[in-house]
């Protein structure tokens, strides 16, 4: 992949990691449909075993066709390695089981996904670990809210769906003096606008459901790791990376692996003993999405300036807030994180508040009404009644949503027919 990285970013969506197939010299990605593969002697079934060959064991662990999906996402993220999931819900989940045991903590940015808030509010509590949730923009909440037990500091790119962006770097800096990684959620971004890794965190999460794969049809996720933090500095806090591993003899992934230590932790311990790897074939669909990231996101935020623009004009439309216009509050720290565009999605609020958001939805006719974001297609909701609905009001308004808010995942038709279906959805 090093080698590769002088390849301007569109350049290595196409390319990187893949050369012709061996066997076949076949040109496109190979579909490795298979559970298992063959070992050529004993010794190599047990070194493999032993982790001591990193080939193929077990499709579950790793699978050539998802391995040059991994790869290529690693180059794109500026990542030394990769894990490519069955979902993004499945990346977070490998690097909790990774980082947190009973007794920890993890601080989270408040305004976050519905569904992330869910997990680390309820699914991560039943495994004993806290979530400690503070106010995204506010640096200082951060540090204050860290202590010795704090497992990993969380926080999105782009808040899902407030659309505020924190200052990466500055909490970076403060979770690091307290010797704790940063995991950055950068699905709204992908790496196209953003790459988290060179603003200072340790690991990336995304669902590649989204803007990845782009087309609607393909559920996963990945876990890219920046092969930065210092795991063998804390092995008492991060035994499964920088310390002896209980479920393998002992061994120090650390020591064994070197920058890729948490990739390969990861895989043995999320992949290995829980499942939660991608599928050969999803991952050989979503490898072909991601030939056209670079020019998908091109139009996704043109379109979104401009859609964004036309509600920020309309009488019926209370707010409107996106990051690409200059009222937004955090547009100067998006213009600063964000390079090539401000995202595909556009939050507002009609005059007519929550019963307003929910028929806009149910009135729009070229726009899909459906729970997804990152599509070729224009797509709306409204979350405080969908997505958002497992949490309290108080929770909602913390991560940004309120009662009237609709989430617009602008797509890439032509701009002219969004704004047209819009306008008469708004009117009916």
């Amino acid at each position: 992949m090093k080698d590769e990285t002088p390849l301007g970013f569109g350049t290595r969506c196409v390319h990187a990691g893949q050369r012709a197939d061996p066997a076949t010299g076949a040109a496109a990605p190979p579909l490795y449909q298979t559970s298992s593969y063959e070992f050529p002697d004993a010794d190599t079934a047990a070194a493999r075993y032993a982790l001591e060959d990193d080939d193929h064991v077990y499709s579950r662990i790793s699978n050539p066709t998802v391995g040059l999906l991994e790869d290529r996402l690693a180059s794109l993220s500026g990542g030394v390695g990769a894990l490519c999931t069955a979902s993004g819900m499945a990346a977070l989940d490998a690097a909790t089981l990774v980082l947190a045991e009973s007794g920890d903590n993890v601080v989270s940015a408040a305004s976050i996904y519905g569904g992330t808030h869910a997990y680390l509010s309820h699914t991560a509590r039943r495994r004993g670990i806290e979530a400690r949730f503070v106010d995204t923009l506010d640096v200082d909440a951060y540090a204050e809210a860290i202590d010795g037990d704090t497992a990993y500091v969380h926080l999105e790119t782009i808040g899902n769906p407030s659309l505020v962006t924190a200052d990466l770097e500055r909490i970076a800096d403060v979770a690091h003096a307290a010797g704790v990684p940063v995991l950055v959620d950068n699905t709204f971004a992908t790496p196209a606008l953003c790459r988290p890794i060179e603003h200072g965190a340790d690991l990336v999460w995304e669902s590649t459901t989204k803007w990845i794969h782009g087309s609607g049809t393909t559920v996963g996720g990945v876990l890219v790791d920046g092969g930065t933090f210092p795991w063998e500095e804390y092995p008492e806090r991060y035994p499964e990376v920088g310390g002896a591993n209980p479920a393998f003899h002992g061994l120090n992934f650390a020591e064994r692996y070197g920058e890729r230590a948490f990739t390969e932790a990861a895989r043995q311990r999320a992949l290995r003993s829980l499942g939660d790897g991608q599928s050969p074939f999803d991952a050989w669909v979503t490898l072909q999405g991601l030939e056209t990231l670079a020019l998908r996101m091109e139009r996704h935020c043109a379109n979104a300036q401009v859609v964004a623009e036309f509600l920020a004009d309309h009488p019926d439309v209370a707010w409107v807030t996106y990051p690409g216009l200059e009222s937004h509050e955090t547009h100067g720290l998006a213009t600063r994180y964000l390079d090539g565009g401000y995202g595909g999605v556009i939050a507002f609020g009609l005059e007519d508040g929550y019963e307003g958001g929910k028929r806009l939805c149910e009135d729009v006719r070229l726009a899909r009404f459906l729970a997804n974001i990152g599509d070729a297609k224009t797509l709306v909701i409204h979350p405080a009644s969908t997505t958002h609905a497992q949490l309290d009001e108080a929770a909602q308004r913390a991560s940004g949503v309120t009662p009237d808010l609709v989430r617009l995942s602008v797509g890439i038709e032509d701009p002219e027919d969004i704004v047209a279906d819009l306008e008469r959805a708004i009117g009916t």
